[in-house]
């Protein structure tokens, strides 16, 4: 048994995962007894299939000969095991910078001050978001969008998933330059986020395309999300970045594909591609429109959320 640690006042017991789609992130320890696992209920939740549902925990407690503070590490009896610094082990008292591997994810135990928490969530920020508009990165919001698909399931619960596409968006570069180009994409991701409620996720896909999941939605819901995304950018005056002229600014639309869970699909990848399908669609029909991948009458739909005054 190793010694125990001592918990210093302004440091507190984390996790911090090294791997993953976490990577980055500080999971502070605050409750006595903290599950590791995959099921939903676990305090540490990690989505991986080579680790057990519940398969560790971390125990806080006192040392009874000196009252220090001792948090120890115990396996559940999981299928794969837990390894403490490349060993298994089954139980073990953990030190400042331990690493804990489960599944394929390695986690590091740290104590840390509040500085060192708002490192490594910048850290992490850094790591998961664009870091031109701000919004979830392709990778993170796949993360997302898988986490959210397992909630809705156990749930029963719907969503939609909106792919998004600026119409021209070759024409600003080559009109305005590239700067300008930038800066569009920057006004674009801040008009997606105030088109979106708490809780829906946006993110850049790379170049001008974007994407978002709404949480709680039906179709008819999208819809009026999706409406209201486009119009806001419609209507937008777009800044125009050009030495000496600091107020002109100009104009981009942008076409909206929507597939829903689990009418269309209940596979979030499938989603996706379902949702760019109909994004595709939008564009090959005239672009700065809303189309649904699930339409009975596609025609039909496309003409009722065709803007008026095309």
């Amino acid at each position: 048994m190793q010694k125990p640690v001592r918990q210093d006042r302004d440091r507190r017991p984390t996790l911090v995962f090294l791997s993953g789609d976490l990577i980055a992130v500080p999971i502070p320890l605050e409750r006595e007894m903290v599950i590791l696992g995959r099921e939903i209920g676990a305090d540490v939740r990690v989505n991986d299939q080579k680790v057990s549902r519940r398969h560790a925990m971390i125990v806080t407690s006192a040392d009874p000969a000196t009252g220090e503070i001792v948090y120890t590490l115990k396996d559940f009896g999981s299928r794969n095991g837990t390894l403490l610094n490349g060993e298994r082990v089954r139980e073990e008292v953990l030190q400042n910078g331990d690493k804990i591997s489960i599944g394929e994810q390695i986690l590091r135990f740290d104590l840390l001050d509040e500085i060192d928490r708002e490192y490594q969530r910048l850290i992490h920020r850094l790591i998961s978001h664009d870091d031109l508009t701000g919004l979830l990165s392709s990778r993170s919001f796949f993360s997302e969008l898988r986490r959210e698909a397992e909630r809705a399931k156990l749930g029963d619960r719907p969503f939609c998933v909106l792919m998004m596409d600026i119409d021209h968006f070759k024409n600003v570069n080559d009109t305005y330059g590239h700067l300008t180009g930038s800066k569009t994409l920057e006004e674009i991701g801040d008009s997606i986020i105030k088109c979106l409620r708490s809780g829906d996720a946006a993110a850049r896909f790379g170049g001008e395309e974007f994407a978002a999941f709404l949480l709680d939605a039906e179709i008819a819901q999208a819809m009026v999300a999706s409406e209201r995304i486009r119009n806001e950018i419609e209507a937008r005056e777009f800044s125009i970045v050009r030495q000496g002229k600091p107020n002109e600014t100009h104009h981009v639309t942008i076409s909206i594909g929507i597939a829903a869970f689990p009418d269309d699909s209940s596979d979030p990848i499938e989603l996706v591609e379902m949702a760019d399908s109909a994004l595709y669609r939008a564009k090959r029909d005239g672009r700065n429109r809303v189309c649904i991948y699930g339409a009975v009458d596609a025609g039909d739909m496309d003409r009722q959320l065709k803007p008026r005054d095309e």
